[in-house]
């Protein structure tokens, strides 16, 4: 299994596909799959049966899974940047490799 650079909570950017240029936080990381789910991004009508939580049953729009390729991390500047990993005193940190800042 592959070392994912992009973590739940990080603001993201599109880089390819479908909704390529649209941003938003990644809300939950699927390691195995090498997906993510991003905010606002991706959203799929899911038809659902009438249960217990949701006794109408209908349409529901959700987030789907995007693929981690895809996605590019956004610095606090808002520009898009690739992940490295060093070491400050004793903790690994991630670091923006364009402008050199911890993220």
């Amino acid at each position: 299994m592959t070392k994912l650079k992009i973590k739940s909570g990080d603001t993201v950017k599109v880089v390819a596909g479908d909704h390529k240029g649209s941003e938003g936080k990644v809300l939950k990381v699927y390691k195995d799959k090498n997906k993510a789910i991003v905010e606002g991004v991706n959203m799929v009508k899911k038809h659902t049966k009438p249960s217990a939580q949701n006794p109408q049953g209908g349409i529901v729009e959700k987030e789907a899974a995007i693929h981690i390729s895809n996605l590019s991390l956004l610095t606090a500047k808002g520009e898009t940047t690739r992940v490295g990993y060093r070491m400050e005193g004793d903790k690994k940190v991630r670091f923006s490799k364009k402008s050199n800042e911890v993220i």
